[in-house]
């Protein structure tokens, strides 16, 4: 039977989600621009200033300018879904709440940066190395309340493990390999499914390279890709992650 005390807290919590939205849509417009370019901080037809903390309906779901009506960052309610998708997965997995809050701080992350890879190729330190040193912190501190420190050096193996093979693919096949963004990347989807287990570490790059490799068949039959062109790999590393997660609660 479902108390309204229940009812309450997951009311309260898919508030909470929602609220931080802006804050998500604000990271993406903010860094959707091509490699070389400055950060976005106004609007490109008018000029407003976009502002995590100001009004412009470019930070609400619409996606729009409010001055001039152009479309800025992500598309309309695409944030907005993946963020409740996120909370109602990663509450549903039923880890330990120390794990829990690991989970949403890395996925409060993982949303902008898979919105700003799919739309310019890039994945900013900005939004990489606080995912990171974030959800490394919080991970050593569900070890120590959960008293599993194994699973935190773990974790830590395979982040580094993870970030020096993607990176070394960098040095030795240069544009062919994974690029540095996708090593940083790696630093804290490493340590995530390194928290649950080296076969979860495997399943987890399975997902990301059959689905890369997947996506790509298809974009080529449908020509909506070149040979000479490559699919960006963060949001398929962050999809890896989550499978991986699922399946280990």
């Amino acid at each position: 039977m479902r108390t309204a005390g229940g009812s309450g807290r997951r009311w309260g919590r898919l508030l909470g989600v929602l609220a931080i939205t802006p804050v998500l849509r604000w990271a993406v417009a903010t860094h959707s621009v091509p490699p070389g370019e400055p950060w976005r901080t106004a609007c490109p037809g008018c000029r407003t200033p976009i502002d995590a903390a100001g009004p412009p309906r470019a930070l609400s779901p619409l996606a729009r300018c409010s001055a001039c009506g152009t479309r800025i960052g992500a598309p309309p309610f695409a944030v907005e879904a993946v963020a409740v998708l996120a909370l109602v997965t990663t509450l549903s997995a039923g880890h330990p709440w120390p794990v829990t809050v690991a989970l949403v701080w890395w996925t409060g992350w993982m949303i902008p940066l898979a919105f700003v890879d799919v739309a310019v190729h890039r994945l900013p330190d900005r939004l990489t190395y606080p995912a990171a040193a974030g959800s490394w912190a919080l991970l050593g501190l569900a070890a120590g309340v959960t008293g599993e420190p194994a699973a935190w050096v773990r974790a830590i193996a395979a982040a580094g493990g993870l970030a020096l093979l993607f990176a070394a693919t960098t040095l030795v096949f240069g544009t062919r390999g994974f690029g540095l963004g996708d090593a940083k990347l790696a630093l804290s989807i490493g340590a995530v499914l390194g928290w649950f287990g080296w076969p979860v570490v495997l399943l987890g790059m399975l997902v990301a390279f059959l689905g890369s490799g997947v996506t790509a068949v298809l974009l080529l039959a449908a020509r909506r890709i070149s040979w000479s062109q490559q699919l960006p790999f963060g949001p398929f590393l962050v999809l890896g992650a989550v499978v991986g997660v699922l399946t280990a609660g």
